[in-house]
């Protein structure tokens, strides 16, 4: 506010009351404030009927308001231009608010609540000036400079392009939203001021529509005992808390603050995170603050379908900063033992409605924590930093650990409760957020206040970052195949198209070149057509050019010059980003590898087993198998390529699984969580199974490779159909179980990508090769793997 002062401070004790004292000048006031402006009553497109100017008193005792007078000045005021006044009365309690009416115009349908004072002031919706004066003489100043110099005014506000206003004008306003105060007086309108919805509140606590008033709340009040607040769509008020974390950037901007005094009920948090959208909230951490607000559950989609859990904020807040510079909560340090090993409630459905037992539950625990400052010392990464400047890590080091650093994945019923998600509060520019692999440190502490994201589940969200330190991982390198062994690799390239930079064709060629050792076959999966997904407008299902421009950077990296089979699929048929018509492909070296085509192969000709004179071989080769089927809708269709290596057969089968898209989250409101994607991989393996059994009745030597994404874990249902009986033995079980993994999700090291053989083969050599999942740098997200072996013949 302009800085003033009226020369006298009055008490009246027998009232109880204070009357106003403007403050000292060059010092803001610390009682009665313009808290909001609205100009837009009754204007097209307004709900509410009339224009309004609402105080605040931050004092700790009441203040009267006989004799003063709230005024107005257009926001390019002449020489003519008048302040327009109206007088005040009463006064207004201790954190409460004092609401004038002024004009009411033709539109809106919403009238004001009663109000403490009334006018007839058409206050312009989009700009200009409010003062509040002691006196009800018009002012007389119509520069910034000489209203900063006129004693009478206690506090003034200009917004949009007011030419009166306290260093620079707040936002603009408009019929639909007014400019309210974020919090303490700081002599800068464009600081102090944020635009929104008009929430007229009069001395009583009554809003717009004949709403209640608005509800006296602790912390923890708000929080409650389950995972929703018990006073959801209330609005609240005197809701006191220290601010221990600011996010000031994003379209979810706000505060966290935590009550220093808390209940004495493990069930209830004492931190909640204020929301202000995308307007950066002028608070510090350290400040005390009284806020009202709206109590809301946010989820990130339909409140009614969504599979995730809600966030517990206040919405439409205004607040008073009461003291700065305060001692904060100490926060709840996270051991090894601190989070229970059990994930949540088994009920069968929603959880949201159950009484919480954080020394029971996982998800439990942090739901109790929900807002509050947690910290964890020397964490280990066990989730790589992202594009998204994410990285997971562990609470519990010794939980599922991998050789190289990670936590594995063992089981739907063994989750690991000790992974948390951590993103930066920091401005990058003063912290860069971590570049990390997995098995790297964050030495020292990383704190922050918790926050439930549907993409990764609970959140810490630092606001003090431990320092890097390298675990030392390297990316992997396997052997080189001896001149009698075939080496056969499957490798998810990760949306691969023409269009890609040379940077990327370049990193895929050196992991097959220098990190598989030059694979004589390698089944592809995600190889997108020739424009990639740009466009979902042309007919383009063709991948020659892409292939053509992965084998020539395979060249380039000093590798053998690859032949590729594929098919094209129909047009957006097969899944995966729209446009992009991904499909899977065999890469094979000629000079160690002969391709056996067989013509008449499309993308809806289905490939059979054909027997003739002992002599097994495939109708088509390369052919899809039972691409009709409608297991396969939407999806992937498997291919099957006959090779031989040595004067002996081998049939191998690249597959891709349709996604987990639309799976229950582990971290979501339903537990168990639910795995709808399992119906159409089950399916899948069936079909995929079924001809693996006509080929090994039509043979039950023949050498048989099916490869590729499967999209599911090697105790999935899926993965049991094709295992079953031991037809198919999956390779990834015949490794240690804390080095079954191919890919990291969420912090979990886990299994999408297989192979699997018919038989045990003669000298089989497997190996899953870790060069992306585990690194911030990664040339896709799943790690290639490979089987050297001697085929039967």
């Amino acid at each position: 506010m302009i800085s003033r002062r009226t020369g006298f401070v009055a008490f009246m004790a027998a009232a109880g009351l204070v009357v106003g004292a403007s403050p000292a000048l060059g010092a803001p006031a610390t009682d009665v404030l313009i808290g909001e402006v609205y100009g837009g009553g009754g204007n097209s497109g307004a709900t509410l009927t009339s224009d309004f100017i609402e105080l605040t008193n931050v004092a700790g005792t009441a203040v009267s308001l006989d004799g003063w007078s709230v005024q107005y000045l257009p926001a390019s005021p002449s020489a003519s231009s008048k302040w327009q006044v109206t007088p005040l009365k009463g006064s207004v309690a201790a954190g409460a608010r004092y609401l004038v009416a002024e004009s009411t115009g033709s539109g809106g349908t919403v009238a004001l609540p009663t109000a403490d004072a009334s006018g007839s002031i058409a206050l312009a919706a989009g700009a200009g000036t409010v003062a509040l004066v002691h006196g009800t003489t018009a002012l007389t100043c119509l520069t910034a400079a000489d209203c900063t110099a006129d004693p009478a005014i206690h506090d003034l506000v200009g917004y949009g392009n007011a030419t009166v206003r306290e260093a620079n004008p707040a936002p603009a306003a408009s019929n639909t939203t007014s400019v309210s105060r974020t919090g303490a007086d700081t002599d800068d309108n464009a600081a102090d001021f944020t635009a929104g919805t008009p929430s007229p509140t009069n001395t009583k606590g009554e809003t717009a529509g004949g709403s209640t008033p608005a509800t006296p709340a602790k912390i923890h009040d708000i929080q409650g005992v389950t995972r929703i607040s018990p006073l959801k769509g209330q609005k609240v008020t005197g809701v006191t808390g220290i601010v221990t974390a600011v996010r000031s950037f994003g379209s979810s901007r706000g505060f966290w603050l935590t009550d220093p005094q808390p209940d004495n009920d493990p069930r209830t948090s004492e931190g909640l995170f204020v929301f202000t959208g995308s307007t950066t909230p002028a608070v510090a951490v350290g400040d005390a603050v009284s806020v009202t607000g709206t109590v809301s559950e946010y989820y990130p989609d339909s409140p009614t379908d969504s599979i995730y859990q809600s966030t517990t904020e206040l919405t439409g807040p205004q607040w008073t900063v009461q003291s700065s510079g305060n001692a904060l909560p100490a926060p709840t340090v996270l051991t090894p033992n601190t989070v229970p090993g059990e994930l949540a409630p088994q009920v069968g459905g929603n959880i949201e409605s159950l009484p919480l037992q954080p020394a029971k539950y996982a998800l439990d625990f942090w739901e109790a924590h929900e807002g509050e400052v947690v910290s964890v010392s020397d964490a280990r990464v066990v989730g790589p930093s992202n594009e998204y400047n994410e990285l997971y890590v562990t609470t519990k080091p010794r939980e599922n650990p991998t050789p190289r650093g990670g936590t594995v994945y063992t089981g739907y019923d063994d989750p690991n409760t000790g992974v948390l998600k951590v993103e930066s509060l920091l401005p990058f520019a003063q912290r860069p957020f971590p570049v990390v692999n997995v098995g790297d440190t964050l030495t020292g502490v990383t704190s922050g206040p918790v926050e439930y994201d549907s993409y990764g589940g609970y959140t810490l969200e630092a606001t003090t970052l431990g320092q890097e330190r390298s675990g030392g991982i390297t990316k992997e390198v396997t052997r080189k195949q001896r001149p009698d062994e075939l080496a056969v690799a499957t490798y998810n390239v990760e949306n691969l198209s023409a269009v890609d930079g040379q940077e990327k064709f370049d990193q895929l060629a050196h992991g097959i070149v220098d990190n598989l050792a030059a694979p004589d076959i390698v089944t592809l999966e995600e190889i997108q057509d020739n424009n990639g997904a740009a466009t979902t407008a042309d007919t383009v299902v063709a991948a020659d050019q892409t292939l053509k421009r992965f084998t020539d950077a395979i060249v380039a990296a000093g590798g053998p010059r690859y032949e590729w089979r594929e098919i094209d699929p129909q047009d957006d048929q097969d899944g995966g980003e729209p446009g992009g018509n991904i499909r899977v492909g065999f890469l094979f070296n000629p000079q160690r590898v002969s391709f056996v085509d067989r013509p008449g192969g499309d993308a809806t000709t289905a490939v059979t087993v054909v027997k003739q004179r002992a002599k097994v071989h495939l109708s088509v080769s390369p052919g899809r198998v039972d691409p009709t089927n409608e297991a396969w809708e939407d999806s992937r269709k498997p291919l099957a390529g006959e090779f031989v290596f040595r004067g002996r057969t081998v049939f191998v089968l690249a597959n891709h699984f349709n996604s987990k898209g639309g799976d229950q989250p582990t971290h979501g409101r339903y537990q168990p969580p639910t795995r709808s994607s399992e119906v159409q991989r089950g399916e899948q393996a069936q079909v995929l199974r079924g001809f693996v059994d006509q080929l090994l009745a039509a043979d039950r030597h023949a050498n048989v490779i099916v490869a590729g994404d499967l999209n599911d874990y090697q105790f999935s249902p899926a993965l049991r159909t094709l295992t079953a009986g031991g037809r198919l033995t999956d390779l990834i079980d015949t490794l240690s179980p804390c080095e079954r993994y191919s890919y990291v999700y969420e912090g979990n090291s886990q299994v999408l990508d297989h192979i699997l053989t018919a038989q045990t083969p003669h000298g089989m050599d497997y190996d899953v090769v870790h060069i992306n999942a585990e690194f911030a740098t990664q040339a896709s997200d799943h790690d290639p793997q490979i089987v050297r072996f001697r085929p039967r013949g």
